[in-house]
């Protein structure tokens, strides 16, 4: 039986204008979901004023998919450093927060049971630290900690040893300190982690296919930098692919390609469809599914991913789009906006067999339930504070406790009028049902939507790995005013 882990810049040659982008909530709360004020590193005076509207640009350059560090010999290793330095960004010059200098920085690339060091520098003027997200891998010490506070001018060596039994898939990592996470992520502090290992599953002919990184990152403009105060999930934003401005994503007619579709964004949700075609879902939050199933559109919460196979149809040109989103009344509406221009072009191929059945079953269904657990989301009627099980976040307090190697089924209740995104650390998990209808299991995931005034039911197991940990909103202005709780994994 497969055991289950917990694991997401250049310059425009033209711009055609600027598109403001409907804003604001169902209801009068206009001011819904705003973060804490961060530092002046992340900062300035110009934060308080309202964001510039969304752009928009032609297709004028080629999709390109980040730099990578790979491991070697089971080991990769490599620094960071955390900084707010001026970047080329949707055609102007931004100050944003970095790494490495970067808006997109480089893929961190490994295989299962791999070793991870990083040094990390902190040249920011506030603390920070690091978080793996949804990789299966110790919560404690220097490893996946995010109690950890890495002060200004301090360098810190963190080290991650993963399990050979680490699922093969897409993962991301970003800031998690407590009421700095929504700001610093979408500051820019936010790459992907690829594990390699899906081609086992695929069919030979479809080994050493294209691959591309399609990381969605969102960012409000403000003055001349990249907006991290005060920060408004309804106001008009400009979404990038791999931090370019609708970038040109080629593919020959027949052609399968691979696409890492991750939100690495702090807050906004994105539906993501590419019309006339369908994407092919074979892996969801790093976890390869047990049979792959094709969507016309995929709802991608801040913090999700999804592994697709996309095949090009005849030539010409389409718009890998987001749909309109209505988050709930009491939540946003997000609009349509373009994200890449997909070109169909070259000499056709002939379509492989797209796969059916993929990675073996892991299934919660029949297992042995050690507990049951009630995890309830309400915020207050200003949007402003976040609440699990009527209590704010408070690291010193412990919420929930679990034992290690077994299973548990926890009711995820959300009592208010928007949706609400659940997210644990350290062990991936299976959603069982939604508002009370049965799910169909195609593999666990770290992040879920739950719906407004609905509830969800997933089932978890606790592997490997004891320690402090969390579960939260992955909303991160939502997680940062509240709703986050610890969960101690005891021997």
């Amino acid at each position: 039986m497969r055991r289950h882990q917990f694991a997401r810049w250049t310059a425009v040659a033209s711009l055609l204008g600027t598109l403001a982008l409907a804003s604001g909530c169902g209801t009068a709360r206009t001011d819904h979901g705003q973060s804490a004020p961060t530092a002046s590193a992340a900062a300035s005076p110009a934060s308080t004023v309202s964001p510039s509207p969304a752009l928009t640009a032609a297709a004028t350059e080629d999709l390109r998919d980040p730099a990578q560090v790979v491991s070697r010999n089971g080991l990769l290793k490599t620094r960071i450093v955390v900084e707010r330095k001026q970047v080329r960004l949707a055609g102007r010059n931004l100050w944003a927060l970095t790494y490495n200098g970067l808006y997109m920085p480089p893929t961190l690339r490994l295989r299962p049971g791999d070793r991870m060091e990083i040094s990390f520098e902190n040249k920011l003027d506030q603390q920070t630290n690091l978080h793996v997200h949804g990789m299966h891998v110790s919560p404690t010490g220097n490893s996946d900690n995010i109690f950890l506070n890495i002060a200004p001018g301090k360098t810190f060596d963190f080290a991650y040893q993963f399990p050979k039994s680490l699922e093969p898939g897409t993962y991301w990592y970003h800031p998690h300190p407590h009421t700095l996470s929504a700001a610093q992520t979408a500051g820019g502090m936010a790459g992907i982690i690829v594990v390699d290992g899906l081609d086992r599953y695929l069919p030979p002919e479809l080994h050493g296919i294209t691959q591309h990184v399609v990381a969605l990152k969102d960012f409000q403009i403000v003055g001349d930098q990249i907006k991290t105060a005060d920060l408004k999930m309804g106001a008009p934003t400009t979404r990038t692919v791999n931090g370019q401005l609708n970038p040109r994503i080629r593919i020959k007619p027949g052609e399968t390609q691979l696409w890492r579709l991750a939100n690495i964004g702090a807050n906004i949700f994105y539906k993501v469809a590419l019309p006339g075609s369908k994407f092919h879902v074979v892996a969801q939050d790093g976890y390869p599914v047990n049979k792959v199933y094709s969507a016309d559109s995929i709802v991608i919460p801040a913090g999700a991913r999804y592994d697709v196979l996309v095949q090009g149809g005849k030539a010409g040109t389409a718009e890998l789009q987001t749909l309109p989103y209505n988050s709930g009344k009491a939540g946003n509406q997000f609009p349509q906006a373009t994200l890449a221009t997909v070109e169909t072009s070259g000499d056709p191929v002939e379509p492989a067999t797209l796969p059916t059945t993929f990675a073996p079953i892991d299934d919660l269904g029949t297992a042995t339930v050690a507990g049951r657990k009630t995890i309830v989301f309400t915020e207050n009627a200003d949007g402003t504070q976040f609440y699990i099980n009527k209590k704010q976040f408070d690291h010193n307090r412990t919420d929930f406790r679990v034992k290690l190697n077994t299973v548990e089924e926890w009711t995820i209740r959300n009592d208010s009028d928007e949706v609400h995104s659940f997210h644990v650390h350290t062990n991936d998990f299976q959603v069982m049902s939604i508002n009370g209808k049965p799910e169909v299991n195609y593999g666990f995931q770290d992040t879920v939507d739950v719906p407004a005034r609905g509830n969800i039911v997933v089932r978890s197991r606790f592997l490997d790995y004891t320690g402090r940990t969390v579960l939260h909103c992955h909303i991160l202005n939502h997680e940062d005013a509240g709703m986050m709780a610890t969960l101690q994994i005891d021997n």
